[in-house]
């Protein structure tokens, strides 16, 4: 017999697994669970991290150049300090190895009652004989020889010029190079001719040696022969008149004595010959007689220089901070008024990191364009002090190297806290602003 089946109950049919969610079966026994990965955010690609950093600077370009001008300044400070400080070095390399290390000077010191000693007039041809010594000259200081442009100057203006009676040879020996003219001879050392030092021809006035050009000197017209260009070694020289040593003794009353010898020796035994310089010079009195090395000198004005760049590389740090504090202030201001930006990026499933990481990139990429600019500036202030001042341009690549580095981490530092910020407002509290 038939069973009737009422027409509204549907008949029964095989159980089947619905799909018509994502992610969900219907099984006896289980339960529903998603997929592995079906809830997490969309990842950011790196270049997508830079372009939405990027925003912030691309519609408030103003406050971003600004902000950015307080890190380019210290960074600019910081590269022209080192690229001066490495030029005036490479500047002394070159005149030192130009000029050679090797040049040792003897010059009367201090008597043991405190008067002022002097050389014996054979102490040059006495220095002569030390066997690693091969040039060797003098100078002779001639106090009361006064040097004067015209003779209607008053005796008191001096300028502060010196009188010196000087060798020949001393040029070669010193290493000095003429600017005009022509240096003095066998010749012209016997009469009234005269080479001035380069301080001294710009305060006489004279721009060129010339047949024409006369000065004063202790009652004297002497012709000027020839100027020099300034002497690294022999600085003293620079404010001087150089006669010839024989016209000194004959019209200046010199009495012969040398006040400075020059030497040039071999540079293995530049230390030997200046343990014996002071007692050869002067055998009687060799405590009497300094010894000096010229390029010790200028070694150590170059210390003292470098000194004073690290003081000046503090200012720089200085302003670089200041320039942080700036960044920061830039985006703790940025942060406060895209609340409505970060409250509707939430809303869109951006987490937490994401916006962390936006405003952390938009930090480092201005603190990047104030680095880069302050580079490029120091660079140029390094290399147009540099040619002012017939330098070599050095401008050390370490330099910039660290003042990026540093400016990174001034940015890093700075948009740490305004990121974190804003990471952590709410969507609804971010939305809710006005």
């Amino acid at each position: 017999m038939a069973m009737d089946t009422h027409p509204d109950t549907p008949a029964e049919a095989p159980v089947e697994a619905r799909t018509d969610r994502p992610g969900r079966t219907d099984r006896p026994g289980r339960t529903d669970r998603p997929h592995a990965g079906a809830l997490r955010p969309a990842r950011l690609r790196p270049r997508d991290v830079v372009k939405v950093g990027a925003v912030g600077l691309r519609t408030r370009p103003m406050r971003a150049f600004l902000s950015a001008l307080g890190i380019a300044i210290g960074i600019a400070a910081m590269v022209a300090v080192v690229g001066i400080s490495s030029s005036s070095r490479a500047d002394l390399d070159r005149a030192l190895a130009a000029l050679g290390t090797n040049l040792l000077t003897a010059s009367p010191g201090s008597t043991m009652s405190g008067g002022q000693a002097r050389l014996p007039a054979t102490a040059e041809e006495m220095v002569a004989r030390i066997g690693p010594v091969y040039s060797v000259s003098a100078v002779g200081k001639l106090p009361g020889a006064k040097v004067y442009r015209t003779d209607k100057i008053p005796g008191a203006e001096t300028n502060g010029l010196a009188t010196y009676a000087v060798r020949t040879s001393l040029r070669a020996t010193i290493g000095a190079e003429l600017r005009s003219g022509t240096w003095l001879n066998a010749a012209t050392s016997r009469y009234p001719a005269v080479v001035l030092g380069a301080t001294a021809a710009e305060r006489l006035g004279i721009g060129r040696a010339g047949p024409d050009t006369q000065i004063l000197i202790g009652g004297q017209w002497f012709t000027v022969v020839g100027v020099l260009e300034p002497a690294p070694l022999a600085a003293e020289l620079d404010t001087a008149a150089l006669v010839g040593w024989a016209e000194a003794e004959a019209e200046l009353s010199f009495d012969g004595r040398p006040t400075t010898i020059y030497t040039r020796s071999e540079e293995s035994a530049v230390e030997s010959v200046a343990s014996v310089l002071g007692a050869t010079a002067n055998p009687e009195a060799p405590g009497e007689v300094e010894v000096s090395r010229p390029s010790d000198a200028l070694a150590a004005q170059q210390a003292a220089g470098e000194a004073f760049t690290g003081l000046l590389l503090g200012l720089g740090a200085v302003a670089l901070l200041v320039g942080g504090v700036g960044v920061a202030n830039t985006m703790v201001i940025s942060v406060l008024e895209r609340r409505a930006e970060i409250g509707l990026r939430r809303s869109l499933g951006a987490t937490r990191g994401q916006i962390r990481g936006q405003f952390l990139t938009e930090s480092l990429l201005l603190s990047a364009l104030g680095g880069a600019g302050g580079a490029l500036l120091g660079a140029g202030v390094t290399a147009g002090y540099a040619l002012s001042r017939g330098w070599p341009v050095v401008v050390p690549p370490w330099a910039l190297l660290v003042g990026l580095a540093a400016t990174l981490a001034i940015g890093g530092l700075a948009g740490l806290y305004p990121a974190i910020r804003a990471s952590r407002l709410s969507p609804t509290e971010a939305l809710a602003t006005p």
